[in-house]
């Protein structure tokens, strides 16, 4: 299974990147993994928005094993991991992605990048084993 929506650079491009992604899981007999992958892409297209403020591609991939879910925009920049006070309303993407995702990676463009994660379709959360493997942005 392949899905693919283009969102403009608007407040209400998080809910629906969120809605786009449940609803091909749903439709995909992957409920369990809705709540996760919507958490993510939702921090994804947010951070497309405050950073690249270009639209973002946000596609999902289905296989046996895995679902993949990138958001690619415009900005060359890699997501920076960021210090956060405890009332901070951004700057915890980057740590849900290290806390849930399976693997996770930044692959570079000519027109931007795009930011990726893999949530396991076997239920498996990650491990420190696993976590090990994961690609690590700066």
């Amino acid at each position: 299974m392949e899905t693919r929506v283009v969102l403009p650079p608007e407040p209400t491009s998080p809910r629906r990147a969120r809605q786009h992604v449940s609803a091909a899981l749903r439709e995909a007999g992957l409920d369990d993994l809705v709540d996760d992958a919507s958490l993510l892409v939702s921090e994804l297209v947010t951070n497309a928005l405050l950073h690249a403020r270009s639209d973002a591609v946000v596609a999902l991939t289905a296989t046996a094993a895995t679902v993949r879910v990138a958001v690619a925009d415009r900005s060359p920049r890699a997501p920076v991991r960021r210090r956060h006070g405890a009332d901070a309303t951004t700057g915890r993407g980057l740590r849900l992605l290290e806390q849930l995702a399976l693997r996770w990676g930044v692959d570079a463009a000519p027109d931007g990048k795009t930011v990726w994660f893999e949530l396991p379709t076997d239920g498996v959360r990650p491990t420190p084993a696993l976590q090990a493997e994961r690609v690590q942005v700066p």
